[in-house]
């Protein structure tokens, strides 16, 4: 354990908002992704509006959906190290 180092978080952001940026960093409307990933638009909406909790397997579609790892939806704002990423 001495190689052991403790994650930092670098901003405070919610799974729902991480859902939400990305989505929108990529200019995709709620809709767009309802009809990439086959969750409901509704669903997408509760998700980023934190009324929902995202689960593994919808962090997977929606990561696969906005082309980036579900880790980065499902913990935002997390320093990720060279090392722990390998």
């Amino acid at each position: 354990m001495k190689d052991y180092r403790k994650a930092k978080k670098l901003v405070d952001v919610s799974v729902g908002e991480s859902v939400r940026i990305i989505r929108e960093l990529q200019e995709m409307s709620q809709n767009e992704l309802a009809e990439l990933t086959g969750i409901p638009q509704s669903t997408i909406s509760a998700i980023e509006n934190n009324r929902v909790n995202l689960g593994v397997e919808r962090a997977k579609i929606l990561a696969r959906a906005l082309k980036c790892h579900p880790a980065v939806l499902v913990f935002p704002g997390w320093e990720v190290s060279r090392e722990s990423a390998a």
